[in-house]
């Protein structure tokens, strides 16, 4: 983290952008990090859009205070937003699209483009294919396998940088720059337990033969693990056709 709370990925990511007066969006507002980024380098508004409501508390708490007139929190899908067409100078992505299954990842990058304004700024930050041996690839396969059990679809779909940059360039983006955020990500223990919390919340979904095991096994191989540093996260730059 740097000394404001904003992770130093987030910051290495915006570093070569233009923040300060502009109408930003962070789409998946997650906990806010990037939300958080944007305010503290003067955007002149920021949505954040997130459709879990802990979410958009987490970050009406986080960050509310102060920027009452800068902040404004969506709960909303990302496939289709309230905000106005044209109406957004930055959109940033951190950490989204490894948790968009395919299925959704076109009609999420239409609503982005839709938001943003001719000649706008895109940034989207996400993890690259883990490496085949990393021991990471045990929890997150099996997080796979209880989101299709429940929902039919994967929890997380790690795209390669020249996945995403073809998916945006479909709907107008030029890639303008690529940068390396991490390498290796450190997958800490806090990060392998949200994952292994993520396979209890499904497992809860499921008969307890089926789901009892799973949620073990995931504090298995979590507790196995313990943390690693393995992977690459990345940061891609777009700019929209005018």
């Amino acid at each position: 983290m740097s000394v404001d709370g904003v992770p130093e990925t987030v910051t290495a990511a915006l570093a070569d952008r233009q923040v300060e007066g502009q109408v930003c969006l962070e789409a998946g507002a997650g906990v806010g990090n990037t939300t958080a980024g944007l305010l503290a380098q003067g955007a002149d508004r920021v949505y954040a859009v997130t459709n879990d409501a802990d979410h958009a508390a987490t970050v009406r708490e986080r960050v509310g205070d102060g920027n009452a007139d800068r902040l404004v929190v969506v709960e909303a899908d990302l496939r289709a937003t309230p905000l106005v067409t044209d109406s957004v100078d930055l959109v940033t992505a951190h950490g989204l699209c490894n948790v968009l299954p395919p299925t959704a990842l076109d009609a999420v990058a239409a609503e982005l483009t839709r938001v943003a304004k001719p000649g706008g700024h895109l940034v989207v930050d996400d993890y690259a294919v883990p490496p085949a041996d990393a021991s990471v690839n045990r929890l997150f396969a099996l997080e796979n396998a209880a989101a299709r059990a429940v929902d039919g679809q994967p929890a997380l779909t790690f795209y390669p940088p020249a996945v995403l940059a073809a998916v945006f360039a479909d709907h107008g983006w030029t890639v303008e720059r690529k940068k390396t955020l991490l390498e290796p990500v450190p997958w800490t223990e806090a990060h392998l337990d949200a994952h292994a919390e993520v396979v209890r919340g499904y497992a809860d979904d499921l008969p307890d033969v089926v789901g009892g095991p799973l949620a073990a096994m995931a504090d298995d191989i979590a507790a196995a693990i313990g943390s690693e540093r393995t992977g690459t996260m990345y940061s891609l730059a777009f700019r929209l056709a005018e």
